[in-house]
């Protein structure tokens, strides 16, 4: 899918998230398509959104939003009330893999086709199709590539891990994408800090901040999202080790998602990887999805995203597939 042709700037995906929710938008005449969200909390929500809004309403789908703000008992009686609109369709990220399920045999009694974007549900013997990235592959590879500059620059390194909220599968994926890449590298790299974020900002940077002052050598850093880079930013210049490659200073730093920021930091030469999702190729495969099962077919209950790390050594030839990137070059053509 040519990134090219998206017309969304940064602003307008921030406008959107600071909307108040939970959003019900009317529907009109013709095919309808509800997106659920549990939140709009990142770039990476806000984007991912848009284009999936973007994609349907080009495809000829009225769109129908709602937020349930993390609320599972909120999002569950947002799926009755989409259930009972007839929707064509409904494209879910839900907060608990478990709590969701309900929502998926109501969604299979109506017949309704449910894809769930980014997030898979539990198992169960429900059917709905799950659009997720490969996590683990691609933490690996990200990290990987930070593994061998630590192993070319020479000497021993001391690394903090950022864990996500452990009841989401993602999180989880990521957290042993990276220890399969630092286990290759024993020799070089010893992790000395395991920080539990949750998901949230302001327990990241006190974790951070507490790694920092008890081991003051740490200078390997992985994040399970980009959205966190704010705190490890402001973390590391208290600590003086915000410094760009080839400052003595310098932390290897490895991120996840692919957010305009991780780009830009990259840019600059503060970011040595970054783990991609490709929004883009995820947003075709779920409306894809939505198409197949109205059409009476049975894709794959889990559908996979391979994405890709982007590196010091690649991002000239890969940044075009990169959304953060997309994103920040619109915002400078507009």
């Amino acid at each position: 899918m040519k990134t090219t042709r998206r017309q969304f700037t940064i602003g307008a995906l921030m406008a959107a998230a600071a909307g108040t929710t939970p959003m019900l938008v009317q529907a009109q005449s013709g095919k309808t398509i509800a997106v659920l969200f549990d939140g709009l909390y990142s770039e990476f929500w806000v984007a991912g959104m848009q284009i999936i809004k973007d994609e349907m309403k080009k495809r000829g789908y009225t769109v129908l939003e709602g937020i349930s703000d993390k609320d599972d008992s909120k999002q569950f009686e947002q799926v009755r009330a989409m259930i009972a609109r007839k929707v064509d369709g409904i494209i879910i990220v839900q907060t608990d893999s478990k709590a969701v399920i309900p929502a998926i045999r109501a969604a299979n009694r109506a017949n309704i086709p449910m894809v769930h974007f980014n997030r898979p549900p539990a198992e169960s013997d429900a059917y709905s199709v799950a659009v997720v990235a490969d996590n683990q592959t691609i933490a690996r590879e990200a990290v990987l590539h930070s593994c061998r500059t630590a192993k070319e620059a020479g000497g021993k390194f001391k690394a903090a891990i950022l864990i996500g909220n452990l009841g989401d599968p993602n999180a989880i994926q990521r957290r042993d994408g990276f220890q399969e890449a630092v286990s290759q590298f024993a020799d070089t790299i010893e992790v000395v800090a395991r920080i539990p974020t949750e998901w949230n900002a302001d327990k990241a940077f006190a974790g951070l901040t507490n790694a920092l002052q008890a081991n003051p050598d740490i200078n390997f850093l992985f994040t399970s999202s980009d959205f966190l880079i704010p705190q490890i930013t402001q973390a590391l210049k208290s600590a003086d080790k915000w410094a760009p490659i080839g400052d003595p200073k310098h932390v290897i730093f490895t991120g996840f998602d692919g957010f305009p920021t991780a780009y830009e930091l990259m840019e600059q030469k503060y970011m040595d990887a970054c783990g991609v999702q490709n929004l883009f190729f995820e947003t075709k495969l779920a409306i894809d999805a939505i198409i197949q099962m109205q059409e009476g077919k049975k894709p794959e209950k889990v559908l996979l995203d391979p994405g890709f790390a982007i590196t010091q050594a690649n991002m000239m030839e890969k940044r075009e597939e990169m959304w953060g990137y997309t994103l920040l070059k619109q915002k400078k053509a507009g």
